[in-house]
């Protein structure tokens, strides 16, 4: 399997672009990726992982214009996108009802989230604007599985990748989680974030 380095962000952003689905290093741990505005690269990255078509993956933006252009922010979330983004924080949103019909929990439900990270590395951060669209980004490793720990298990884990990124991941504490879709905030997993940190910027006017 053929392994990039992060100097050679074209070559991984047209993989992606073809709807291919690469392995890339994180801040925490190392991830599996694809664009999010191709229904056949997100089937690949479902297969991938083999997880069920009813668990969406969560998702990683460049900036707050494109998690405007596929969530909806309200006043709580802006406040927590200003004050912790990008870092380990990850917000669950409102998707937009016109965007990524085809992950709305298969049909299941009329609306749906999104779980929605800021690009944290300035690699990733380049390669989704190289790509002109958000990632779904999904820990590397099978659905229910252990994370792999270096890019020798993933290969293993994960054979039918298109590709691998090298870099280091400090394998830290995992994302602070936020769920903004309801008037009151819940913190649906505890991380490097913490919630009294949480309650006072949203304590604070905009």
């Amino acid at each position: 399997m053929k392994r990039y380095k992060q100097s050679e962000i074209e070559e991984v952003a047209n993989v992606l672009k073809n709807d291919g689905v690469i392995s890339v290093p994180t801040d925490t741990v190392y991830g599996i990726c694809a664009r999010i505005n191709s229904s056949k690269a997100y089937l690949k990255l479902v297969s991938v992982k083999n997880r069920p078509s009813t668990k969406s993956f969560p998702v990683m933006c460049s900036d707050i214009d494109q998690i405007k252009n596929i969530a909806i922010i309200d006043e709580n979330a802006l406040k927590l996108i200003k004050a912790f983004m990008p870092g380990p924080i990850t917000l669950v949103l409102n998707k937009r009802p016109d965007v990524l019909s085809y992950i709305n929990n298969a049909g299941a439900r009329e609306t749906d989230e999104l779980a929605i990270r800021m690009a944290p590395t300035p690699f990733l951060k380049e390669l989704i604007k190289e790509v002109g669209s958000p990632l779904f980004l999904t820990s590397a490793n099978k659905s229910g599985k252990d994370v792999c720990r270096s890019l020798d298990e993933i290969e293993i884990e994960c054979p039918t990748l298109d590709g691998m990124v090298m870099g280091d991941v400090s394998f830290g504490e995992a994302s602070t989680i936020v769920d903004c879709t309801g008037n009151d905030i819940k913190i649906q997993r505890q991380g490097p974030i913490k919630e009294e940190q949480i309650m006072k910027v949203l304590s604070k006017q905009l």
